[in-house]
């Protein structure tokens, strides 16, 4: 009987003993299903974060995009006004040279005249001599231009505000 006593009680450790191990095992299955569930939860998380903050990137980007385009037509507006006037400047300033350039023969043609005046020639015709008395020096009157033929004969046209423009 002594055996049998000794067999149960060794079939008991082993049988207590089994069922700590299969606790023990329990409890570390549950154990790691809690662990893998957590974090399985907490990958969850963060892919909805980074979902997230891939969602807000994109959107800032497409703002940006947004903000550009309406700067770059902004641009383009006020480069195709500039450019227009800029054509208009241009085109003023070339009849204002060209007016220059007339005003500035003019102006020539003008002090002409009064150098021809005021040449003591004139002044001998003008003072009554005659034109046998009068020997003109052939040197001032080839240089004259009131002597030279212009192909391009056009009368002087000049009035008060043309010269006095203030």
């Amino acid at each position: 009987m002594a055996s049998s006593s000794g067999n149960s009680s060794g079939s008991t450790t082993t049988t207590s003993s089994q069922i700590q191990n299969s606790g023990s095992e329990g409890d570390l299955q549950i154990l790691m299903d809690q662990r893998k569930r957590k974090r399985m939860q907490s990958n969850r998380e963060s892919a909805r974060r980074s979902r997230m903050r891939k969602q807000k990137h994109l959107d800032d980007l497409m703002a940006q995009v947004s903000q550009l385009r309406k700067e770059n037509t902004q641009i383009l507006s006020t480069m195709s006004i500039t450019t227009q006037q800029f054509s208009t400047v241009d085109a003023e300033n070339s009849v204002l040279r060209a007016q220059m350039m007339e005003l500035t023969q003019r102006l020539q043609s003008l002090n002409d005249m009064l150098n021809y005046m005021n040449d003591p020639i004139y002044n001998q015709m003008l003072e009554g001599s005659t034109l046998e008395e009068f020997q003109p020096n052939s040197e001032i009157f080839m240089n004259n231009p009131w002597n030279l033929v212009y192909p391009n004969n056009q009368p002087i046209m000049a009035s008060a505000d043309m010269l006095f423009p203030y």
